[in-house]
């Protein structure tokens, strides 16, 4: 039996070898007659160029092929048909376009093709992504600026707003070392007095208000800043701060990827505030006769900054793959992102999922898209006791005693805690799941008429998980503390417009009118706590093991009320040129929200804006130095509602646990008002006058871009005191007030050397003056608010800032320092221009303020062959800082007490005012930093699998050239109480990186 399935498997054997050899050889003649073709493609000077996209098109069919040249610059393009003319068509960024016709492709004929690419003249032929369509940068009449892939910074980036920093004029982007710290992103000035409302309006991939952290910095193609109202109009009331339009990336016609970038990166502690070792304490401590308490003194030496912090490795790892047949698209990627904190515990981790498929039918007349993406983020933090006991715990103390238990001395007041306990038995952690579903639906339903139907739902779950364990001073005596909170933003969004496009002769006319309908349901969740706990093993993972004890209040109310909020809005876009010279564009939208008051819930902002292009004119034929030369000029109005929920306007009560009255044998607890009803509570609106100039010259040997704007935003909202006799409670939340941004951005680029050895250089610097115009209106007076209340010693009831009309937001209003008198005790200077060591806060005076008057970049890149270095210089110049930091440190009377800088050697010992807040410790805040430099080199590869290989390493804040004497500059500019520097700054890094790009 065996020996005849043995014979039976060799007869099946030997005839499937005879089909293999029919098959090969079939496919072998068929090879020798198919036609191909191949080639190179080099620039003007001879470099051959790697990416070109080569699209060969067959005249008689209409089919085509795409490829791109490998890193020699050479391509090969098999199986084209067999009869047929063919075209050739060249393209790449910056480049001009090159079609070459007339190919026969017969049985067996090999093309071969020799093509030089001229740089184009003008980078005025980039597409720029605006609302709802795409415009060619040469016919713009807004400000905008638009980033590629290798503009971005590079490094241990976690938002994408990271990548914009410093290279953009007129974008302020601060952020400190924190892992878990978003940072701040400012436009042209603050131009609203609430907090949350100054973040620019984020669109990505066409969906509206996508949430910023559901795009992987690697997945990013693009993005383009819309600065003026003439760009941002058409998204109405959330576009006064600005609109950044996000678009990921996708694969060309003709191209199948798969792609692999990873880095791995160490970051240490670029700076630190300098105190006493334990041994230079005592020693300060004896000059005086003084000495510290027996139990403060364990004969140690601790560092505890050293103790809190670590070298932290981070690492960077994403996976893509796309296609392109011209019909089907697809894409997917995954991004997994880790970047631990230099503070011990504290990181964040994130995964990000995205796909994308985009099928074409009816010879490309309809189009449908779909799009999923989801990210789920991670973190660890720390309280904010860490930052001020990692200076201020004494030195002179171990970590923990003999028996292993911390050292702590529970019987000292103001927040005194060991800060390595506090980083050891606190557990504050948060994960956000993120989700965004995206469906697209495009028509071309006339010539030049397209019909666009978009749908689209982001899901947002966020977790707060926080345990104190039976050892941590933040929960004393409770023996265990935990508490949890979960809530859900979800966003649903309904687009549909129609897009019309059409050119008669010299004219050109674009088209577009839409309607949007959102809805935000907004803290769908609950807050639980609970407290001794039997264990501390299972954390806040099981707060059923808690005991509360009798009459202890579990805090249900540690989140915003659910409420939903929605928005609905028409709009329309109009552009037309003549001869590609003239340009005009108008824009309005009409904007209706819940948010607002019964009489004033819908909002019109227009937009008109024209532009010359100069160049194009006859009388500039001759100027052969002049490239390209646009003026444009533009005004229009957007608004704001960013910053308050859907209950804003409305008379809200509430009730209190602390408040209670005794009801039906009952004590219950008491309900009643807690904020005003405002029927005529409308939008913030923001007016925007500008004029810019676009200009190439010098064969794009230079180009650039200035804009001049004058940004006024009136009906600021704000809370407002107003008498119990008319209504419920003091305060009204209203309208009034203005403030003016005015100023100027530059962007030049230069390419001095462009041959084998190539120079880019990039600088951009703008300047902004910002007012508070009014904070009254005939309704409502404010001549003045404080704000900025840090505290510390005495000063809680003092304000450090001030907003007044005439003044900038981050007005610093404090004490004028006077010097030492003879006993070496500061002074103060008196509002009469007398000395006195004993000052009231009738004394303060204005004293400069956090606003800069420059921002700047200026990025150099050098390639050589396969080698590329650049570098990224940015900065600021002309704000102040506030040093809390250092006065509150600086006490030398409390040297018996808590550590202190180095700095305070310089004091005398009986100085009980040198902690005061005086424009003593308000510093400049002008620095300059060597943000990134990053050094590649591109492998050069000669096989079918590996299209390109690079490797490259980075370093991220090398060095920082200034004369702030606090942990770094970089302060926080949002809200209201900007440049401060207040025992909160979670240092810097420096970083070290090492990465690897391969394509396939």
């Amino acid at each position: 039996m065996l020996k005849i399935y043995k014979n039976h498997f060799m007869r099946c054997l030997q005839v499937a070898i005879a089909i293999c050899c029919i098959m090969l050889s079939v496919t072998a003649a068929h090879a020798q007659g198919t036609p191909s073709a191949t080639g190179i493609v080099k620039d003007t000077l001879g470099t051959p160029m790697a990416g070109v996209t080569v699209k060969a098109q067959n005249a008689a069919t209409g089919k085509s092929l795409n490829t791109i040249t490998d890193v020699n610059g050479v391509f090969n393009m098999a199986n084209l048909q067999t009869g047929g003319t063919y075209s050739f068509t060249f393209t790449y960024i910056g480049y001009i376009t090159k079609t070459l016709t007339g190919y026969q492709a017969s049985a067996g004929n090999k093309i071969s093709l020799s093509v030089s690419l001229s740089e184009s003249s003008t980078s005025l032929s980039q597409v720029v992504v605006t609302g709802y369509g795409t415009t060619r940068k040469a016919d713009l009449t807004g400000a905008v600026s638009s980033l590629n892939q290798e503009d971005f910074n590079r490094g241990v980036v976690s938002t994408p707003a990271q990548l914009l920093q410093g290279k953009v004029a007129g974008l302020n982007i601060t952020r400190s070392g924190n892992p878990n710290d978003v940072g701040t992103v400012i436009l042209r000035g603050p131009s609203t007095l609430r907090s949350g409302a100054q973040e620019p309006f984020y669109v990505i991939d066409g969906v509206p208000g996508a949430s910023i952290d559901l795009v992987a910095p690697d997945d990013i193609m693009s993005m383009d800043v819309l600065k003026d109202a003439s760009s941002t109009a058409i998204y109405g009331s959330r576009a006064a701060n600005g609109v950044i339009m996000i678009t990921t990336r996708r694969a060309k016609a003709g191209q199948s990827r798969l792609s692999y970038n990873v880095y791995g990166a160490a970051e240490k502690v670029s700076n630190q505030i300098d105190v006493l070792t334990g041994d230079q304490l005592r020693a300060y401590l004896a000059e005086s006769n003084r000495s510290l308490n027996p139990a403060d003194d364990n004969g140690a030496n601790t560092n505890w900054q050293k103790e809190l912090q670590q070298t932290a490795i981070s690492q960077n790892h994403n996976l893509s793959l796309s296609g392109n047949s011209g019909t089907t698209a697809y894409s997917a990627s995954m991004n997994y992102f880790k970047n631990e904190g230099i503070i011990k515990t504290t990181g964040l981790e994130r995964m990000v999922l995205r796909a994308n498929v985009d099928q074409k039918y009816f010879e490309d007349k309809l189009r449908l898209n779909v799009s999923a993406v989801n990210s789920i983020t991670s973190s660890s933090n720390i309280s904010d006791l860490v930052y001020l006991n990692m200076l201020t715990y004494l030195p002179t103390v171990s970590v923990k005693q003999p028996d292993g238990t911390y050292t702590e001395n529970f019987s000292r007041t103001r927040n005194y805690l060991n800060p390595v306990s506090l980083i050891d038995n606190n557990a504050i952690d948060k994960k956000v799941k993120t989700f965004l579903g995206n469906a697209l639906a495009e028509a071309k339903l006339l010539p030049g008429l397209k019909y666009t139907l978009s749908l689209s739902y982001q899901d947002e779950q966020t977790n707060n998980n926080t345990y104190y364990n039976r050892f941590s001073g933040l929960a004393q005596g409770y023996n265990g503390y935990g508490l949890r909170n979960t809530f859900a933003n979800t966003k649903k969004i309904l687009e549909t417009f129609f897009n019309y496009d059409k050119t008669f002769g010299k004219h050109d006319v674009k088209l577009l009118a839409g309607y949007s309908w959102q809805e935000d349901r907004l803290n769908d969740g609950f807050s639980t706590s609970n407290r001794n706990f039997v264990t501390d093993a299972l954390t806040y993972n099981n707060l059923g093991l808690g005991n509360a004890p009798a009459g202890s209040v579990v805090a249900y109310d540690q989140l915003p009320p659910i409420s939903t909020l929605r928005l609905i809005s028409f709009y329309g876009r109009a552009q037309y040129q003549f001869n590609h010279k003239y340009l005009f564009q108008a824009t309005v939208r009409r904007d209706g929200s819940s948010a607002f008051g019964l009489n004033n819930q819908w909002g019109t902002f227009p937009a008109v804006s024209a532009g010359w292009n100069i160049s194009e004119e006859e009388f500039m034929k001759d100027v052969n130095f002049v490239n390209d030369l646009k003026l444009r000029a533009g005004y229009g109005s957007s608004g704001n509602s960013q910053g308050f929920n859907a209950f804003t306007r409305l008379l809200l009560y509430r009730t209190s646990t602390t408040s209670k009255f005794y009801y039906n044998g009952n004590y219950v607890n008491s309900i009643g008002p807690y904020q005003n009803a405002n029927p005529d509570l409308k939008w913030e609106r923001t007016n925007v006058a500008n004029i810019g100039i676009d200009f190439t010259l010098f064969h794009s040997l230079l180009s650039g871009s200035v804009d001049v704007y004058d940004k006024k935003t009136s009906d600021l909202i704000y809370d407002y005191g107003v008498s119990t006799t008319q209504y419920f409670v003091n305060s009204l939340t209203a309208n009034a007030g203005k403030i003016r941004n005015k100023g100027i951005e530059v962007l030049l680029t230069a390419r001095p050397l462009r041959g084998q050895f190539k120079w880019t250089t990039t600088l951009n610097f703008s300047h902004n003056k910002n007012t508070v115009e009014s904070l009254s209106s005939s309704l409502f007076s404010l001549p003045y608010q404080y704000t900025a209340y840090l505290g510390g010693k005495g000063q809680s009831a003092n304000s450090s800032q001030i907003i007044k009309e005439g003044y900038p937001i981050g007005t610093f209003n404090i004490w004028h320092y006077g010097g030492k008198n003879a006993a070496g005790v500061t002074q103060i200077v008196k509002a009469d221009g007398s000395l006195t060591t004993a000052p009231s806060s009738q004394d303060f005076v204005i004293a400069g303020n956090a606003q800069p008057k420059l921002l700047y970049g200026w990025n150099n890149t050098f390639t050589y062959r396969n080698i590329d270095l650049s570098f990224f210089v940015r900065g600021v110049y002309g704000n102040k800082i506030l040093n809390a930091t250092l006065a509150n440190l600086n006490s030398p009377q409390d040297a018996v007490n808590v550590n202190i800088p180095r700095f305070t050697l310089g004091e005398a010992a009986t100085d009980n005012n040198a902690y005061l807040l005086s424009d003593r410790y308000l510093e400049s805040g002008s620095y300059l930093r060597l943000d990134n430099a990053t050094l590649g080199y591109t492998i050069p590869v000669k096989n079918k699998v590996i299209n390109s290989l690079r490797i490259y390493a980075t370093g991220n804040n090398l060095f920082i050239i200034t004369k702030y004497r606090g942990v770094d500059p970089e302060m926080n500019m949002g809200g209201l109480t900007p440049g401060i520097d207040n025992n909160n700054f979670y240092p810097k890094t420096r970083s070290y990186l090492l990465g690897l790009s391969v394509t396939f």
